[in-house]
């Protein structure tokens, strides 16, 4: 929410203020850069989606020339990681745990178990597997 108040503030801003502001935000970079003496720059899900967000877009000639804590390469990765995600999330199935039985299955089993009281599961799903359904896998894990 900040970053985008910061565009807004940018808007009426001109040409000259924003090649100001880039300057000092270079230079502001390169101390930084100096005061970590080494040590890599560590970002966190949200500053990762939202530079990845906002540099798309560019050529990798114009992020090269950038001055970036992270190789150009590195925001391309987080950028697909971003839109990796959004579509797992999207295609994630609704419901979870196993899918429904068939219903004929179900029928069939309900069937043989009120014609045949006798019967545990173990016996109606051995005659199940005589009959070919490969559907119906035991309770608890049993094979």
């Amino acid at each position: 929410m900040t970053n985008a108040f910061a565009m807004l503030r940018l808007l009426p801003v001109s040409a000259r203020g924003k090649d100001v502001e880039i300057l000092a935000l270079r230079h502001q970079i390169e101390v930084l850069q100096r005061q970590l003496d080494g040590q890599r720059v560590r970002f966190d899900a949200a500053d990762r989606a939202f530079l990845a967000a906002l540099l798309h877009n560019l050529p990798r000639e114009a992020l090269r020339r950038m001055r970036l804590p992270v190789r150009p390469g590195t925001v391309l990765r987080w950028h697909r990681d971003l839109i990796a995600s959004r579509h797992a999330a999207r295609s994630r199935p609704k419901r979870g745990g196993r899918p429904r039985t068939v219903h004929s299955i179900r029928a069939l089993v309900l069937r043989l178990a009120k014609e045949n009281p006798a019967w545990g599961y173990r016996r109606i799903h051995g005659e199940l597997l005589v009959l070919g359904s490969r559907s119906l896998p035991l309770p608890c894990g049993r094979s």
